[in-house]
C-alpha cells in the first residue's frame, strides 16, 4: 500500500513538474551587430555666460544602420546636450526604423568628449515585431571632420543591440 502511495505521489509530482517547465513562457534572445553614419540634419544652442565655452542646446542627426545579419534600417536621433569647450552630458533618443516598419527606440544619459563617442543605453520601446522588446543598445565611433556648410562632421560607429522579444 505504501509503495502505491509512492508512485501517485512521485507521479504527481512529475506531471506537476513538467506542467511548470512547459507553460512558463520562453522569450527570444538577439544579439545584433551593426555599423551606423549619421549626418546633423538640426542643431540650435546658446552660450550660457557662467563659463567660458559653456553651450546648452539640441541636435538632431539622421542616418543608415546597416547590421550583419541583413538588417537594414534608417535611424533618427534627438541629442540634448550641455557642454563646456566640447565636453559634458548629453540625454539622446535613437529610433531605428527597419524595412518593414518596425521600429526600435533607445534612451541614453552619457558624457561626451571631442571626436568620438562611447554610451550604452536601453530600450525603451518597440513597434510591429519588436512590441514588447526588452534590451540595451551599446555604441563606440568617430566625429568625422566637418565638410564645407557642415555644422558639425557626420557620426561612424558600431552598434550592438543585445535583446529579448515575448513570444508570439
Amino acid at each position: 500500500m505504501a509503495t502505491k502511495k509512492s508512485l501517485w505521489i512521485l507521479l504527481s509530482v512529475f506531471i506537476i513538474g513538467a506542467f511548470l517547465l512547459c507553460s512558463g513562457t520562453q522569450v527570444i534572445a538577439e544579439t545584433w551587430n551593426c555599423k551606423a553614419i549619421n549626418k546633423m540634419i538640426k542643431a540650435e544652442g546658446s552660450p550660457i555666460p557662467d563659463a567660458e565655452g559653456h553651450w546648452v542646446g539640441m541636435n538632431m542627426r539622421e542616418g543608415a544602420t546597416i547590421c550583419d545579419n541583413g538588417e537594414i534600417g534608417w535611424h533618427k536621433v534627438l541629442v540634448i546636450w550641455d557642454g563646456i569647450k566640447g565636453e559634458g552630458t548629453y540625454s539622446q533618443y535613437i529610433t531605428l526604423t527597419l524595412q518593414d516598419g518596425s521600429t526600435i527606440t533607445n534612451y541614453t544619459q552619457s558624457k561626451g568628449t571631442p571626436g568620438g563617442y562611447k554610451w550604452t543605453g536601453q530600450i525603451i520601446n518597440g513597434t510591429g515585431r519588436f512590441k514588447g522588446i526588452k534590451g540595451t543598445v551599446t555604441a563606440a565611433g568617430k566625429m568625422l571632420p566637418p565638410e564645407k556648410g557642415e555644422i558639425m562632421g557626420k557620426a561612424v560607429g558600431t552598434a550592438t543591440f543585445d535583446f529579448t522579444l515575448p513570444p508570439k
